[in-house]
C-alpha cells in the first residue's frame, strides 16, 4: 500500500470514529464494512453526513479539498460507497497527481 493509500485509509478510519461518536448505527472500523446496499450500515443521509466527515478528514490531513460526491464518482461502475475499502480506494485515486 502506498503512503498516500495507508494515509487515506487513516483519513478515512478517523470520519468513522467521528461519524461513530454521534450515531446509534455505528460503521465497523474496518475497510470490509458496507456501507449501502445488501447489508450496508448507513442509510441515504447518515451516507451524506459521513462523506461530508470524510473530505473534511482528508483535507485536513492533506492539506487539499476532495469532492467526493462530484460527477466522477457518481458515473462510476462500481459505486465507491459501496464499502469503506472501495471508499478509501476512491479517496486514494481522488489524491493522484494528474498527469
Amino acid at each position: 500500500m502506498s503512503d498516500t493509500a495507508e494515509k487515506a485509509r487513516q483519513s478515512v478510519l478517523r470520519a468513522i470514529d467521528e461519524y461513530n461518536a454521534s450515531e446509534e448505527r455505528p460503521i465497523p472500523r474496518s475497510t470490509d464494512a458496507v456501507l449501502l446496499g445488501p447489508g450496508g450500515v448507513v442509510d441515504s443521509l447518515g451516507l451524506v453526513r459521513f462523506i461530508v466527515i470524510v473530505e473534511r478528514c482528508v483535507e485536513d490531513d492533506f492539506q487539499t479539498a476532495v469532492s467526493l460526491t462530484d460527477e466522477k464518482a457518481l458515473s462510476e461502475r462500481n459505486s465507491p460507497f459501496r464499502s469503506v475499502g472501495a471508499l478509501v480506494g476512491y479517496v486514494t485515486s481522488c489524491l493522484a497527481p494528474r498527469s
